[in-house]
């Protein structure tokens, strides 16, 4: 194993020049965009820095099934066309056994968006996968509605997971119901840039999905972060600081029509084997 591998806690399967591209008998692509990559499960030992619910659903995969590998195709900040471009025709090379997808989330928070346009991409998509043979989980959108900053978008998120449903309905595929886990309502499980989930929300997403999938995980509950009670003062300080760090940054990236991801690769664009962490096991 190379130094930099041994860092990220990977193992790489070896693949020489008469090896196939799916060694494992099982095998596992995640698709998708922040949310899939990990953003917010901050790893600085893991490719992109982040670690997320993917990885986590990996690591126990892996640890049961010796046959197991892993691939991560999501990128932060990619739309529906740039996953269809960029991802699609990766992840069906890679024939995958399992995928999950969630893509949409920045659509929805565009401007305009044409849902239909989306579902269409999104149905192309999975019905490939189907036809290849993978079990495919696919995520609706949070429902957003009990949020100050996004509420406003929550009547799209609720029309576009009623186009994922017809989609599941019609290719079979499998449907982790994010809109309904409403405990990740609860604001300790996001991080500071109230965008995306910090490492709690990222296991029991984690956890939600193992037990779509049929594993035994345990107890479903993961305690949010026990946030302080904040005056009026402060709360103005923390949205100050957060309009200057997180909110003023994303505007000025979508006036440029620039993405945080567009300089990142994919984290695990060949199948791999990975471990948690030590002090997790």
């Amino acid at each position: 194993m190379s130094q930099d591998n041994a860092e990220h806690n990977v193992k790489p399967f070896p693949v020489s020049e008469n090896s196939s591209r799916e060694p494992y008998a099982q095998r596992y692509v995640a698709i998708g965009d922040s949310f899939t990559e990990g953003v917010g499960d901050v790893d600085l030992n893991r490719p992109n820095g982040v670690r997320g619910w993917a990885d986590r659903v990996a690591e126990r995969l892996c640890r049961e099934h010796p046959d197991f590998g892993y691939a991560n195709l999501a990128i932060r900040g990619k739309k529906v066309p740039q996953i269809m471009e960029e991802q699609f025709e990766p992840a069906l090379e890679l024939k995958p056994t399992l995928v999950t997808v969630c893509m949409g989330g920045n659509d929805i928070m565009r401007p305009r968006v044409d849902i239909d346009y989306i579902a269409g991409g999104v149905h192309h998509l999975v019905s490939e996968l189907r036809g290849i043979g993978a079990k495919v989980v696919l995520f609706t959108s949070l429902d957003v509605s009990k949020s100050p900053l996004y509420r406003a978008l929550a009547g799209r998120a609720a029309l576009y997971n009623e186009r994922l449903r017809e989609i599941a309905d019609n290719t079979g595929a499998i449907i982790a119901d994010y809109w309904r886990w409403r405990e990740l309502q609860d604001p300790g499980y996001w991080s500071e840039d109230r965008l995306h989930m910090n490492s709690r929300g990222h296991e029991l997403t984690a956890r939600r999905t193992l037990d779509v999938l049929g594993y035994e995980v345990g107890g479903i509950d993961v305690e949010p972060l026990e946030l302080p009670e904040l005056s009026k003062l402060q709360r103005a300080r923390t949205n100050a600081e957060w309009v200057k760090e997180h909110a003023g940054p994303w505007v000025r990236r979508r006036i440029k029509r620039v993405s945080s991801g567009d300089t990142l690769s994919p984290r695990y664009p060949e199948y791999v084997r990975i471990e948690a962490p030590e002090d997790q096991g």
